[in-house]
């Protein structure tokens, strides 16, 4: 009896390490793994490929998009830090045309106020909007004006891009930047001359929306990417067969799923339902590069075959150190200056490295191990890439 309870415990523990030993993440959580090994060299990881994200995450509704609304208006109310009427003539016109429309007559005068702004005013209009409802405005400066703080935007009508107006925007601006001048010194932080206006329009017209008058939902992925598109058919197919008893999506190319209404389905609820569901997403092999900050991001599926690299930098030094000549006693000469200047060159680096990617720890390890800055490795992945190395698409921005 011992020896059959305890062969019976022997097989149990087996059992246990095989479970523990089997990577890969767990279904249904949705959270990739970020490791960070940078090291003081600006060189990132992102975010795994196969990592699990919920449709709603990395796809959006066709015919659930944004529209841009766009209009013009007067910020009024400024401490003297608004538009030079001499230099921005169309200020002082939007003036006079906003006065006679208040009854208020202003020929033969001329204005010489400076709290007055002309402006840029602009909003995103979200889908499925109703009337009554607000949504948030930016406003950006026209003319020469310092700064918007302490503004009021009178009331302003916005258009979309067919001329009919769908909302009207009016509300205090709150600006953010500060910037003060003096006699001497100027500080300034962020930028005072654009400003916002939490929900500070309101929607007047509303865009014809039939969504439960179609047969069906197109979603495009925010990432085109053919693996993805397909993953994400496959996920929806396994729900609506087990629900509906029927196959209802379709990867139509690398970045649209159609999806069919199955008979007797709600829309709205059959959409909750796939937005909940887990895709495992995939992107391609990639390098980001952004030289104006050093900042390098490298993708999880980037390799580097085997190849040698050695990285010096020049430097160049040059010390300037005159020094002064006195004329001898009872002489007819004046004190000189006469220069002296020392150059000196040197190499920094240098070492030759072997860096062989086949993951990407062991190819951000290989980078960092030859010691230089982000420009120079910067410069060395470009090197990689030109010598057919870099199994991934570089991106410079």
């Amino acid at each position: 009896m011992i020896r059959k309870l305890a062969k019976i415990l022997s097989i149990w523990v087996a059992m246990l390490c095989l479970a523990g030993s089997e990577p890969g993440p767990a279904i249904g959580t949705g959270q990739g793994s970020v490791d960070a090994f940078a090291s003081g060299s600006g060189l990132s990881f992102i975010r795994p490929a196969g990592a699990a994200s919920r449709i709603k995450d990395i796809a959006s509704l066709q015919a659930g998009r944004d529209n841009q609304l766009i209009g013009y208006g007067l910020v009024v109310g400024l401490q003297g830090t608004g538009d030079g009427l001499r230099n921005s003539p169309f200020t002082e016109q939007s003036l006079r045309a906003m006065l006679q429309n208040l009854g208020i007559s202003t020929e033969g005068g001329a204005s010489r106020v400076n709290n007055v702004a002309a402006v840029i005013v602009t909003a995103n209009l979200p889908p499925f909007a109703s009337l009554g409802s607000r949504i948030d405005v930016t406003v950006s400066s026209l003319g020469d004006a310092t700064s918007l703080r302490g503004g009021t935007l009178v009331m302003t009508s916005m258009s979309g891009a067919d001329g009919q107006i769908y909302a009207v925007a009016q509300g205090s601006v709150i600006v953010s930047a500060i910037n003060a001048q003096g006699d001497a010194a100027t500080l300034q932080q962020g930028t005072a001359t654009a400003g916002r206006l939490p929900g500070g329009a309101i929607i007047e017209r509303e865009i014809p929306a039939k969504f439960k008058q179609v047969d069906g939902l197109v979603y495009q992925l925010r990432n085109p990417d053919f693996t993805t598109a397909v993953g994400m058919a496959d996920v929806i197919n396994a729900f609506s067969e087990a629900r509906y008893g029927t196959a209802i999506a379709e990867a139509r190319d690398s970045t649209s799923v159609a999806v069919r209404k199955p008979p007797r389905a709600d829309l709205a609820r059959l959409t909750a339902e796939l937005e909940g569901l887990v895709v495992e997403t995939d992107t391609p092999a990639r390098v980001v590069v952004n030289e104006r900050t050093g900042t390098i991001v490298i993708g999880n599926d980037v390799r580097v075959s085997k190849v040698a690299v050695s990285h010096g930098t020049l430097t160049v030094q040059i010390n300037e150190t005159p020094t002064v000549v006195q004329p001898l006693p009872f002489s007819d000469g004046v004190t000189a200056v006469e220069p002296l200047t020392d150059i000196t060159a040197g190499v920094d680096g240098g070492q030759v490295a072997i860096i062989d990617g086949p993951d990407l720890r062991t190819l951000v390890a290989g980078l960092n191990s030859i010691g230089v800055t982000p420009d120079g490795i910067i410069a060395i992945l470009q090197g990689i890439k030109s010598a057919g190395a870099l199994h991934a698409e570089l991106v410079l921005q």
